[in-house]
């Protein structure tokens, strides 16, 4: 797949659609390194910040997570089953620094509040966390 410049899509959401694909298609892997800004210039032609807005806008997707030695393909981890009751409420937001960290989730993933009937609340990865409801287990 080649990048158009002279589309009316814009460079970096081409790239990131094409390494998006990539990752959706399994050719880069989660946890898989992706090569650096200098390759995806040299590969396409294009400047290193449509390169670097791409890999925002990835990062945003909460596809990809970059470190100081580059960006990787986010692991989204095991999926954890919680039971939901009557009453209880589910929402949805962006965590905050210290909640990102000690949920261990990527940039651009949300979290799940749940508050039970009784008030307690608990915050969960949205991308790993399949809320049920009823008496099943």
């Amino acid at each position: 797949m080649a990048i158009d410049p002279s589309a009316d899509r814009p460079v970096y959401k081409q790239l990131a659609d094409l390494i998006r694909a990539r990752i959706e298609e399994g050719d880069l892997r989660p946890g898989q390194r992706l090569p650096a800004e200098s390759d995806y210039v040299a590969e396409f032609g294009i400047s290193r910040d449509s390169v670097r807005r791409a890999m925002a806008v990835l990062r945003g997707e909460g596809l990809i997570i970059t470190e100081l030695r580059g960006s990787r393909v986010r692991d989204a981890g095991e999926a954890v089953t919680v039971q939901i009751s009557p009453g209880t409420q589910v929402g949805a937001r962006m965590p905050t620094e210290p909640e990102r960290k000690q949920l261990g989730v990527a940039e651009g993933v949300p979290i799940l509040v749940i508050t039970d009937p009784g008030g307690e609340t608990r915050l969960l990865p949205a991308d790993r966390t399949i809320a049920r409801a009823g008496d099943e287990a």
